[in-house]
């Protein structure tokens, strides 16, 4: 199958969104597709190496190739993907964020809701969010490393309350409600001094953080997670969120919260995978307390949470299904 995914206006960098469609791309070229990226500048995206074509179109739509499917890949890539010639295929929008930063809720129903594309969604709050505005859409996940992501017992091996969250810096702050996080841990620290606070990112080290890993690799990472009790997810506005279930994949609990974008709602299930808190922060707060309180809990959730994400599956059994999709739409 011959996939486009439009990156114009968009581009590619070093993030989470950008790292998600590399690894769809790779993956989907493992499987014998022809992937193309189209993009309005070059490749900047430097943690994985790009399997597909990537090529620079910026206004000449002539220059666009045939394919089967063209996927908009940002809200800011649906204009161009609408405008292109009928040999791109279908005209679609993989929507893996509420991007509130780009545009206003108004623009969003106007501009991207109501335009004719098919709607994938990443995960069932997003989809529950576009069917608020009488939206229909397809759930497409990307699928995980399960093979890279693993328990190795470390956790077990010391005497520590080890907090895991993500370390946020500009405009993400207040949706992904960083605050919270500090407020935990501070309120935990004047507990027990032995509550540390590790943290992972793309910016410089916190102040607050005790262990910091910047730009970590795969083995970092699961030698990171594999030293978290407790992975911290109180964000509110996400599509389907990869650092939570990277910790549960190393049978890591996760406390999240029951907001419709919360992002976890595909395989955080409460008192079964970790806690799901109500968008309150003093809930929030205390269930990360009542994990501190019982270890034998923690252990019990633990063991469910990788369970959980391995029912979503691999990153190969999800592009598949996504081809299948595909299919049947044409």
């Amino acid at each position: 199958m011959k996939i486009i995914f439009d990156l114009r206006s968009v581009g590619l960098g070093n993030n989470g969104g950008s790292s998600t469609l590399v690894k769809s791309a790779n993956t989907l070229v493992d499987l014998g597709h022809d992937v193309v990226f189209i993009d309005h500048m070059k490749n900047m995206h430097t943690w994985t190496p790009l399997k597909a074509k990537h090529r620079i179109i910026k206004r000449d739509q002539g220059k666009l190739p045939s394919a089967d499917i063209i996927i908009a890949t940002g809200f800011k890539s649906v204009a161009h993907t609408l405008r292109s010639p009928k040999r791109c295929g279908i005209k679609s929008h993989w929507i893996r964020g509420w991007e509130t930063w780009q545009m206003s809720e108004t623009n969003i129903i106007k501009n991207i809701l109501h335009t004719p594309t098919v709607k994938f969604v990443n995960g069932i709050g997003l989809q529950e969010k576009l069917y608020s505005h009488d939206t229909d859409s397809y759930i497409v996940r990307p699928g995980y490393d399960l093979d890279e992501l693993y328990p190795t017992g470390a956790r077990y091996s010391r005497d520590k309350f080890i907090i895991g969250a993500l370390h946020t810096t500009g405009k993400h702050v207040g949706i992904k409600r960083y605050g919270w996080v500090l407020e935990v841990v501070k309120y935990m620290k004047k507990k027990d001094p032995n509550v540390e606070l590790w943290m992972m990112g793309t910016a410089g080290a916190p102040p607050q953080a005790d262990r910091y890993y910047r730009l970590p690799n795969m083995k970092q990472k699961n030698e990171f997670y594999n030293g978290v009790d407790v992975w911290l997810s109180p964000s509110k506005q996400e599509g389907l969120h990869m650092p939570p279930a990277e910790a549960m994949m190393t049978k890591c609990p996760v406390v999240g919260n029951n907001t419709i974008l919360s992002g976890t709602k595909d395989y955080l299930v409460h008192e079964k995978s970790g806690l799901v808190a109500k968008n309150d922060y003093k809930d929030f707060r205390d269930c990360v307390e009542r994990l501190y309180n019982n270890p034998v809990l923690r252990i019990s959730l633990g063991e469910n949470a990788r369970s959980c994400v391995e029912a979503i599956g691999s990153r190969q059994k999800n592009m598949n299904e996504f081809i299948e999709l595909i299919k049947g739409l044409k």
